[in-house]
């Protein structure tokens, strides 16, 4: 039953939707909020209900408070909203406590009538409790009348050995079909669209190769800092917490070969081709920064991060890189690949920039800019194309402008879907096309593993770079060395 057809099918069977963890951030941020907005749009199956478990004591008077903030509810909702806490549901128990799963299995049983019922279980847990809770679950909380399926969040270990030990655990217990390792960034609109413009466009397929684009650059830009929540990101760092999985899933899109047909393991198939395909990282192949404050600045602009309280003061972590990947193969061999992500930097913005070669034969006098591809994650999501026309007038001058598609203009009265929703959403569909197999995970740690175990092993320390800056300077060195050109002289302005 694991497939997209038999989702409308099974929206009359009983759905058990369990949230361990249901006391922490995520849940009360992202995951209590998205299964509202799929309620509220009538989305899920009709007998679903919601239990949230986790350590703390909890009412579900106190759940409810907590979240309700992120719901983003409409005065003409209230009804509607009470309707959803009213099949929902919370346990207090310890993660490794087989009689408190016992107990849990009890209270969702309640709820299966019927010949068939199926039940989530989403692991929005601390990654050490991975192990203890999986186990749990396979042990006393299956479904023993339908199917059961398990949602992992990043991250998914600490390096290669980490990663394969949970994997061979969470293989051991169950099949790959029961496993949705969440990316959020894969169920942004812009990274879904990428698949329709590459390989629905012939204006783009034919020069989508080595001989047509100098370069690539996926960047993930943040304009605050730490604030407060460094216990996490210090553990982990930036390239963990963002480039080995987001940046590194949104490549795979950009770089891969067509697939056979849009069935998720035959994405899936082309995006593990193309990380089996790249070259291991290399430390003279990467830039690291760390922020410190800004004198001349008010408020959290004025601290860096080790001022952070909940950062060592001797902390090396880095809260910036920017790293040049290479594919080995014929579609794009000597391209390079530019990821770069960053806190406390000049704004927030996340895009793809496919920057196309030089015209050979110029006849403008060195007045021409290279064409550019642009496809803008967040915010305002946007595909726009960076191109030469002649400037109006009576005089022959050439300028930069753009044929640009930016969403809010084109579709106005059309109401984007958060990354969550799509993805739950799928998740009771059954598809796993916008989530990450265990054979993608192991390609994308062997990338990245040797390179950190470096940074660790050496203590590279990291570039200092000013709140609210570019990055380090260095950095600007890295893109001129692999054949990206910044010029300054255009910027794009979205339609109002």
């Amino acid at each position: 039953m694991d497939n997209d057809e038999t989702y409308y099918s099974d929206r009359q069977y009983p759905h058990c939707f369990v949230t361990l963890g249901a006391s922490g951030d995520l849940a009360r941020k992202k995951i209590y909020p998205t299964l509202w907005w799929l309620f509220r749009d009538d989305l899920l199956p009709v007998n679903t209900v919601f239990f949230g478990y986790a350590r703390s004591k909890l009412s579900m008077c106190d759940l409810n408070k907590n979240c309700e903030p992120y719901m983003h509810l409409k005065p003409d909702e209230r009804i509607q909203f009470e309707k959803f806490w009213n099949l929902n549901y919370y346990l207090s128990g310890q993660y490794n406590s087989k009689t408190d799963f016992e107990l849990l299995n009890q209270k969702i049983a309640k709820f299966e009538t019927g010949s068939i019922a199926n039940r989530l279980f989403y692991l929005a847990i601390p990654p050490f409790l991975f192990q203890d809770v999986a186990t749990q679950i396979k042990n006393t909380c299956m479904s023993d009348k339908g199917w059961t399926r398990i949602v992992i969040e990043k991250p998914f270990g600490h390096d290669l050995q980490s990663s394969e030990t949970l994997s061979y655990h969470l293989s051991s217990l169950f099949e790959e079909t029961q496993l949705y390792r969440i990316d959020h960034y894969l169920g942004k609109e812009m990274v879904q669209n990428l698949m329709t413009l590459r390989f629905g466009n012939r204006v783009f397929y034919p020069t989508w190769n080595r001989d047509n684009i100098a370069c690539i650059l996926i960047s993930f830009k943040e304009s605050f800092g730490i604030e407060g929540r460094g216990g996490y990101f210090d553990e982990y760092g930036i390239i963990r917490d963002v480039m080995q999985n987001h940046l590194l899933q949104i490549l795979t899109l950009v770089a891969m070969e067509k697939p056979v047909t849009f069935a998720p393991d035959d994405i899936r198939n082309e995006k593990v081709k193309i990380l089996k395909s790249t070259k291991t990282l290399e430390l003279n192949n990467i830039i690291l920064g760390q922020y410190v404050g800004d004198p001349q600045k008010e408020g959290d602009a004025k601290l860096g991060y080790r001022d952070d309280r909940t950062i060592p003061k001797d902390s090396i972590t880095p809260t910036y890189a920017i790293a040049v990947l290479f594919i080995n193969n014929e579609r794009w061999d000597g391209v390079p690949f530019i990821l770069r992500c960053g806190k406390a930097l000049n704004e927030r913005k996340a895009e793809i920039r496919i920057q196309f070669r030089d015209v050979p034969g110029d006849i403008f006098d060195g007045k021409s800019k290279r064409n550019e591809l642009v496809i803008r994650v967040q915010p305002e999501e946007a595909v726009y194309v960076k191109f030469m026309v002649k400037t109006p007038g009576m005089a022959f001058d050439i300028e930069e402008t753009e044929l640009d598609l930016t969403y809010s203009t084109r579709y106005q009265n059309i109401k984007l879907p958060d990354a969550y929703e799509r993805l739950i959403l799928d998740v009771f569909c059954g598809s796993q096309m916008n989530f990450v197999r265990t054979d993608e995970l192991k390609e994308a740690w062997r990338i990245f593993t040797p390179l950190l175990n470096r940074i660790e092993n050496d203590k590279i320390v990291p570039i200092p770079y000013i709140y609210g800056s570019r990055g380090p300077n260095e950095a600007d060195e890295l893109l001129i060395k692999n054949n990206f050109t910044y010029t300054g002289t255009y910027k794009w302005k979205p339609k109002m």
